[in-house]
């Protein structure tokens, strides 16, 4: 039998694209960073953002 998709999962799964755009708005975020302007968050900051965004992004597309 196939598994009926829940509303709670599509929504993961639909949230999955933003989060994935949220990482890569951080690490370029970041890299402007690098550069010298520093936009609210440090550099390394950023990254760590990022990182929890894409881990996010990467668990709600699984799940």
């Amino acid at each position: 039998m196939a598994k009926k998709s829940s509303n709670n999962e599509t929504m993961m799964q639909s949230l999955s694209p933003l989060l994935m755009f949220g990482a890569v708005v951080a690490v370029v975020l970041s890299a402007i960073g690098y550069l010298g302007w520093d936009i609210w968050l440090a550099s390394t900051q950023w990254l760590l953002v990022a990182s929890v965004l894409g881990l996010f992004g990467v668990y709600f597309k699984n799940n």
